[in-house]
């Protein structure tokens, strides 16, 4: 995906201060210090849009990002920030949830893990917490330039195995030195959000336009196809077709990913 515009909206600190309109909106979770800042701004060509920190646990909003006027990226707090008070955390990974769960225009969480390091008990229970709730998840294995290439499938196949991950999730392995991931993940990115149907749709009309003019210089009829992308109203419908799961299904029937049915508390 070409990036043409970039620009931070607002840090929400509450549903009244998310953004209005309906674009996709893509979020991304981890633990504190894994890179997401990064990972943004290797995305979208800029160097510091969304801020980065040595500091672990410096995000306590819900950052967003709006790109090209299609969709948003959205930062959530990072979670495993130890010096955070518990009451805090209990805080923020309340807010967290109903984001998670009752967001409407939100496609697809995307789960930043360390690749260097087997998942965390926090990243386990995050990620156990999103299968179960059937939120869409894509796997972003940041730092993939720290990790010799030839250790890549080893480190990928261990975190895998931790987090018991469905084979339908993806996974990219993504540097954010290097680049390297950066046109897979959009791939999935557009996809999720609807933007790649967009897209061939575009395509289709262009190309139903440019038979429909040939015929006409030859006298001859062209069948037009009706196919093509989905309204911006139905993204969240089409989100749900895509691999890993509809969103907001019912958790009756199904076992809880943790002790509490509770995201790992955010810091």
């Amino acid at each position: 995906m070409k990036v043409n515009q970039a620009e931070f909206v607002i840090s929400a600190v509450g549903p009244s201060q998310y953004p209005g309109g309906a674009l996709p909106e893509i979020a991304l979770a981890g633990r504190s210090n894994v890179g997401k800042s990064s990972l943004i701004n290797r995305l979208i060509n800029r160097r510091n849009l969304a801020r980065t920190s040595s500091k672990p646990g410096k995000t306590q909003q819900l950052n967003y990002y709006r790109i090209n006027q299609d969709l948003y990226f959205v930062d959530l707090p990072g979670y495993g920030y130890a010096k955070v008070s518990k009451t805090e955390r209990a805080k923020w990974g309340k807010f967290i949830e109903q984001y998670l769960l009752k967001r409407e225009f939100l496609r697809l969480v995307l789960h930043v893990i360390d690749l260097r390091h087997p998942p965390s008990k926090d990243d386990i229970a995050m990620h156990e917490w999103l299968m179960y709730h059937k939120v869409p998840v894509c796997l972003v294995l940041t730092k993939a330039d720290k990790v010799p290439r030839g250790k890549w499938a080893k480190h990928t196949k261990i975190i895998k195995e931790e987090l018991q991950a469905d084979p339908a999730v993806p996974v990219i392995l993504f540097s954010s030195e290097t680049g390297h991931g950066k046109d897979e993940l959009w791939s999935v990115i557009e996809r999720y959000a609807g933007l790649a149907a967009a897209a061939d749709g575009g395509q289709k009309e262009a190309a139903d336009a440019s038979g429909s003019a040939a015929a006409g210089d030859t006298g001859e009829e062209t069948a037009a196809d009706d196919g093509g992308a989905d309204a911006p109203a139905d993204r969240h419908h089409a989100a749900n077709r895509a691999p890993g799961g509809a969103r907001g299904a019912s958790a009756g029937t199904e076992e809880t990913a943790s002790a509490d049915g509770r995201a790992p508390q955010q810091s």
